[in-house]
């Protein structure tokens, strides 16, 4: 059983992905309001927001105020039974309230319990809170996204809270394989900023090999050419020919096989180097031609490509239909984006929807 005091998107993607698996995971929430995803809309799907809902299903609901000394102790006892412990509240609330792993580990020496903080346990900012763009901002994330001279953007989804929660997965995982040969538990520290600095692994060391900022590239990648978007007739589609040979296919299949022989881009180093004149060559050929075109040409001749395609058309697709991806709760209310994972070719299943405030009770789920 695994106790999750998390709220907003990360600590609650974690705990949905322990209960995908299969674990019962009780979500801890305040009785004035709940957790506060709940509120973030619209758009509002069957008593809360769409976001609270994506990020909750298979897991059980108990209201507690953790201010009174009441609560706190019918918690510390669903926690006394518990093999794991979630928690991302606010820096120095657990402690406040007797609910942090130093005292729970002295009352259940084999718990497993996962602090997801900010800043990190150590270090000058380890009392701030934070969210996701201030992540991608302070990490440098915002400075390698978006193109050059414009306004600064975020990656769409929420890749820093939901990273973080997959890191305290793979943490929790190894702590529990852990305790089953030693019997002991484990206090695992993960943060919002930790995770952003790992999302920068290659950008970083891009930038101490070569010594300058990497700097904003729009949809390319730095170190190869081509690898962009280019503007079809109809809609852009991204090339990604990543080696000389596929660079060699692209240009036969394009109609010009020359460009394989020209010295300014003969190999990836060239490309790389004479790219400006590379995509003008490029943008100006994939302009002369539907999208649906070059994509036909391209997967024949083994190129990888792919049009830029909007939510709707990726849920109707057949590729998205085929692998089941998007599964409906067991009501038939809601449609899910599913566990990307299958184990002997079965995905975990939805097996409640996203839960009510309050829907359960500590008693009974501690008879279970």
């Amino acid at each position: 059983m695994a106790v999750e005091l998390g709220h907003s998107v990360a600590a609650p993607f974690a705990g949905q992905a322990l209960a995908d698996l299969g674990a019962t995971v009780v979500k801890v929430e305040n009785p004035s309001g709940g957790d506060d995803a709940r509120q973030w809309g619209p758009p509002f799907w069957h008593g809360a927001s769409a976001t609270f809902q994506s990020l909750n299903r298979n897991k059980l609901s108990v209201a507690i105020d953790i201010k009174n000394p009441a609560e706190q102790k019918r918690l510390r006892g669903l926690m006394a039974q518990a093999d794991v412990v979630l928690q991302n509240m606010r820096p120095g609330m657990v402690e406040k309230f007797g609910l942090d792993a130093e005292t729970l580990r002295r009352e259940n020496p084999a718990l497993v319990y996962c602090n997801l903080g900010a800043f990190g346990s150590i270090g000058p900012l380890r009392e701030r809170t934070g969210y996701d763009p201030l992540m991608q901002a302070f990490a440098g994330i915002m400075s390698v996204t978006g193109e050059p001279e414009r306004p600064p953007v975020r990656v769409g989804p929420s890749i820093i809270d939901m990273g973080a929660g997959l890191w305290c997965v793979i943490g929790i995982l190894a702590a529990l394989l852990r305790r089953r040969e030693t019997g002991e538990g484990c206090t695992i520290d993960a943060s919002l900023y930790e995770t952003a600095l790992a999302w920068m692994t290659v950008p970083i060391a891009n930038s101490l090999a070569s010594g300058r900022e990497p700097g904003r590239s729009g949809s390319e990648t730095p170190m190869l050419a081509p690898y962009k978007a280019y503007k079809a007739q109809d809609r852009y589609i991204i090339i990604a020919a990543g080696n000389d040979n596929l660079f060699r296919r692209l240009c036969a299949t394009i109609g010009r096989p020359e460009w394989a022989e020209d010295p300014r881009f003969r190999t990836n180093p060239d490309r790389v180097t004479n790219r400006v004149a590379l995509n003008g060559l490029l943008d100006e050929v994939i302009g002369t031609a539907p999208a649906a075109h070059w994509v036909e040409k391209l997967d024949e001749a083994g190129v990888p490509c792919a049009p830029l395609q909007t939510v709707s058309e990726v849920l109707n697709h057949p590729q998205t239909k085929a692998l089941g991806m998007v599964t409906p709760t067991p009501d038939g209310a809601m449609q899910l984006v599913a566990m990307p994972l299958r184990f002997d070719g079965k995905r975990p299943p939805v097996r409640r929807a996203p839960p009510a405030l309050g829907a359960d009770r500590i008693e009974e789920i501690r008879r279970r």
